[in-house]
């Protein structure tokens, strides 16, 4: 492979220096070796980048290039490594860039999924557990996702088991279409399926759980991964596949899916449904501030503690009510309505209007809240919280609310709150069970109507 300069504008990237014998070494590496990017050198590593197997061959068996399988580069510094980079992107490679302080050949061919071009490096003697940037080539395959080069390592006597420069194991780190595979490769090869990170004293099944990665999570649960071990913050799987961030909205209906086979998954392994970590904060606290109403309908099945306080001393009501509406997927009613409907404790009466003026665009929030009193208990100048747009949009609703400020309710809905009132305890397990016409289940379950009386 040819350069696109000529080895003349190509100026010295790398020193020549004489170092102590262990500096920048990594496990199984001997001192850095130091050259320039130029001439042979250029022409090897381009050929390791674009996995050109024949090349590399060639120019490792040439006498006198100097050119070994553990070869280490220096790349952090970027005037140094301007031309090198220049040549790589005049030869249109430039996103096959390889752009890390210390690499070598073995880590460029695993993360790029290079297996011929691996085979040969490490059939000539490239180390497989060299780590001089911080991390191995098996490393950087699991990141990659690219279960052939995972497993060639692996066979050649890679430690499955290595932290990295971060303190995060092979395991931690698959990713990609290939994770399951990498995964699959790595725990029989040895690795410890409830390994921890250093730092945050994660395990392999948090990582899977926080990414919404379900049959990696499977696997692991069926190879003994704990599904209540916990991290440095007292999170546990279950905890971090409930916190999930917000997506946006075109993204979102997926990642709720996922979360609630996560959810199921971790269920059906005995996880407990009701973890607390160190501030606290439960599986259904952070279900409910993400609106999440499929899993937070299926803790509150588990029979979880629904008004349990976190030490903000804020219950999964409060979260449902304090999540920013704008981020939310959809606005929570269905949670507040089941968190009620699971004997949550009302909003404090003076609240409200706070609750009138944040959720006032979605009337079903203040519907379903409303339901839970026998008064409408609101002041009178409540009306003035509400921008006037809002008001003419769901003029039905508001006009009905305001109506009733200071007036009885209807003795249907009376009714209704008497009975509610009595089976507060037992309220989600005594109504199914009621021997009722499916619609007046469904008015005592708070369905909503859109309108107050």
């Amino acid at each position: 492979m040819g350069s696109a300069s000529s080895p003349e504008d190509c100026r010295e990237l790398v020193e020549k220096a004489d170092r102590d014998p262990g500096e920048g070494q990594g496990p199984g590496h001997g001192p850095i070796v130091t050259r320039t990017a130029s001439g042979p050198t250029l022409e090897f590593w381009q050929a390791v980048l674009v996995g050109d197997v024949a090349s590399v061959s060639h120019l490792l068996a040439s006498p006198g290039t100097g050119l070994t399988p553990d070869i280490v580069f220096d790349t952090s510094d970027p005037e140094r490594w301007r031309d090198f980079r220049f040549n790589i992107r005049a030869l249109r490679l430039w996103s096959l860039t390889y752009v890390e302080e210390l690499t070598t050949p073995i880590h460029v061919a695993a993360g790029r999924g290079h297996e011929q071009v691996l085979q040969l490096l490490l059939n000539r003697g490239a180390q497989p557990d060299a780590a001089p940037g911080g991390r191995t080539a098996l490393h950087e395959a699991c990141i990659s996702g690219h279960a052939p080069c995972a497993r060639l390592l692996l066979v050649a006597g890679a430690d499955p088991d290595i932290p990295d420069q971060d303190g995060r194991r092979p395991l931690h780190l698959c990713q990609g279409p290939g994770a399951l595979q990498c995964a699959e490769l790595l725990l029989r090869f040895g690795a410890t399926v409830d390994g921890r990170s250093e730092e945050e004293e994660e395990t392999p099944l948090h990582v899977a759980a926080r990414g919404g990665l379900a049959e990696l999570a499977a696997l692991l649960l069926r190879k003994g991964a704990c599904p209540d071990a916990r991290d440095a913050e007292g999170r546990t799987p279950l905890l971090a596949a409930c916190s999930v961030p917000l997506l946006p909205l075109a993204e979102a209906e997926a990642a709720i899916a996922r979360s609630l086979h996560l959810c199921h998954l971790l269920l059906s392994a005995g996880a407990d449904a009701d973890a607390a970590d160190h501030d606290r904060q439960r599986p259904l606290h952070l279900a409910c501030r993400r609106g999440n109403v499929a899993v937070a309908e299926l803790l509150l099945s588990q029979g979880v503690s629904v008004n349990a306080m976190d030490y903000g001393g804020h219950t999964a009501l409060h979260w449902a009510l304090q999540g920013p509406a704008a981020a939310l997927p959809c606005s929570p009613e269905q949670v507040v309505r089941a968190l009620l409907n699971h004997g949550a404790v009302r909003i404090w009466p003076g609240a409200l209007p706070k609750v009138l003026e944040r959720w006032c665009e979605f009337p079903r929030i203040i519907e379903v809240l409303m339901n839970t009193y026998s008064l409408v208990k609101l002041p009178g100048d409540a009306v003035d919280l509400i921008p006037p747009e809002v008001l003419q949009k769901h003029q039905d609703f508001y006009s009905s609310l305001f109506t009733l400020v200071g007036r009885p309710r209807s003795l249907k809905h009376l009714s209704r709150h008497a009975l509610r009132s009595h089976l507060a305890g037992c309220l989600s397990q005594a109504l199914p069970w009621l021997p009722l016409p499916p619609c007046l289940l469904r008015y005592l379950q708070l369905d909503f109507e859109d309108i107050l009386y």
